[in-house]
């Protein structure tokens, strides 16, 4: 397949790993075409929480990094300076780097909840989903439920194709939290690599009509929009948050990947090359 090279704003811009949104919905698609299979991507749908990173740039979070690894160094496992070194390290993609910081901070303290959701989110961003679900199953309790929770373990869930072990999480999470978007999001996209893509417009829908919908949720509405050929209206939802002229590279660019035959590597060199690129 030709070579495409994304900008920093075009397809791959979301969160929960922010990149490996589109590859994923992407991957639902293809694989009806006899291409790649849904497994062995980071996150389903980027809105795992990140503390910011669409609001800071990376070069922020190279400073916040460079601030905390040193403390981290001085004292490893160290509570704050383990969570905040390892979220400079998501949103860095330095997703096995952050693994090791927060398993030293969960064998330190093996019962903190905030270091095991952290931790467990960590896990899911390196594609280590067992693991991931193991350690945010202890994250809450069912006396004190984390809706966050709930909806990473959705998207955990999802990404080991257990879809129904997915929308188990996703609908208690919406029982806690009725309508938030970044949920309804995270099962549109589930929906989408079941390649019930009129499901996952539907619930996108949804999400992005919400006030607290911000640019990922729209991102994924105008993704699956496009799958379906809706190229008109993607481009059109794609504008509000990008340029004209990437609003429609995004749309050519899902319409190339679509109409072709890929493997599941290529998709992830494509997916590291735009990283690069942002980074």
């Amino acid at each position: 397949m030709p070579a495409c090279h994304p900008k920093s704003n075009r397809i791959g811009l979301l969160p929960l790993s922010g990149r490996a949104v589109s590859i994923l919905v992407l991957a639902a698609a293809l694989g009806g075409l006899g291409g790649c299979a849904s497994r062995g991507a980071k996150d389903v749908t980027g809105s795992i929480d990140r503390s910011g990173t669409l609001t800071r740039s990376q070069d922020d979070w190279k400073a916040i990094a460079a601030s905390w690894g040193p403390r981290y160094d001085k004292d490893p496992g160290e509570k704050q300076a383990s969570m905040n070194y390892a979220r400079a390290l998501r949103a860095l993609h330095q997703e096995q780097q952050a693994v090791a910081v927060m398993q030293n901070a969960a064998i330190r303290a093996p019962n903190d909840r905030a270091v095991l959701a952290l931790y467990g989110r960590t896990l899911a961003d390196a594609g280590r989903f067992p693991e991931a679900a193991k350690v945010l199953a202890n994250a809450h309790t069912p006396d004190q439920p984390d809706w966050r929770i709930f909806n990473v373990q959705g998207t955990v869930a999802a990404q080991s194709g257990d879809f129904a072990g997915a929308q188990r999480f996703f609908d208690s999470a919406l029982q806690i939290v009725p309508g938030e978007p970044t949920v309804l999001s995270n099962m549109g996209l589930a929906y989408a690599l079941q390649r019930r893509l009129g499901d996952a417009e539907k619930v996108l829908r949804q999400a992005a009509n919400d006030p607290r919908a911000d640019a990922r949720i729209r991102a994924n509405l105008a993704i699956v929009l496009a799958l379906q050929g809706k190229f008109t209206e993607s481009e059109q939802i794609a504008q509000r948050d990008l340029s004209p002229a990437d609003a429609a590279a995004n749309v050519a660019y899902v319409r190339n990947m679509v109409s072709q035959t890929n493997s599941w590597k290529q998709i992830q060199a494509l997916d590291k090359t735009a990283a690069k690129r942002r980074g």
